[in-house]
């Protein structure tokens, strides 16, 4: 088994650029689970259901797990019980690692957590696994968290100061974005517009709708397209 686990922020920006059709076509090809955890079911089914701006995304969201193109995490055969252990664990850690102008800094919410949570479950049963998150914190706390202190201090005009024992409980996640994601969706030619400017649509749409991808990294990803 093998599985990816997606993050809010990812199936949103799927949802509001109206390509969730592309998960379906993915998923086929996929051989392996597309799994979601109670907290990121609640944040993009059951409170947007509740908001009607966002009634309708929830809803084709919904569609996605009726259809069973999206798992619950119990499915994959990890509690919820597990899971919410973990992930005050997940929390307890990140969100302590960076403080400035006096307090810690709140890195990351209990949805994000759940994902690595899920994910580290997993990984501990030894089932392959990646992350799918845009969200540019999360990815910067796992991959390089010396930047992401930089890029705090940018942001907040202060002097972070941070714990360096906690940078190596947040080894090992794998993550991508929704921007991999419509790459291989194009490669494999399961996006059905024929027209040659469709791979920089897709990689500016997912961008604008939340994708933490730079514009030098859309031009690199389309140089290997």
């Amino acid at each position: 088994m093998k599985a990816i686990i997606f993050d809010s922020s990812t199936l949103i920006s799927f949802a509001m650029n109206g390509i969730l059709d592309v998960l379906r076509e993915l998923k086929k090809v996929f051989n392996g689970s597309f799994v979601i955890t109670q907290d990121v079911k609640r944040e993009v089914i059951e409170r947007p259901m509740t908001i009607k701006r966002f009634e309708l995304e929830a809803l084709k969201i919904q569609g996605l797990l009726d259809e069973g193109v999206l798992e619950i995490s119990a499915k994959a055969g990890i509690s919820d019980g597990e899971i919410s252990k973990k992930t005050e664990e997940i929390l307890k850690n990140a969100n302590v690692i960076f403080t400035g102008k006096g307090s810690d800094i709140k890195l990351i919410s209990s949805g994000e957590a759940s994902c690595l949570a899920l994910s580290r479950l997993l990984t501990e049963k030894k089932i392959a696994n990646v992350i799918a998150i845009d969200e540019r914190t999360t990815r910067m706390l796992v991959e390089n968290p010396e930047n992401l202190r930089k890029f705090l201090e940018r942001k907040m005009h202060t002097k972070i100061k941070f714990r360096k024992d906690n940078f190596e409980f947040f080894k090992g996640f794998k993550i991508i974005r929704s921007a991999e994601l419509v790459y291989i969706a194009h490669k494999k030619k399961l996006v059905k517009l024929g027209n040659g400017k469709l791979l920089d649509a897709l990689l500016w749409a997912v961008k604008f709708k939340g994708c933490a991808i730079s514009d030098d990294e859309i031009k690199e990803i389309k140089k290997i397209a």
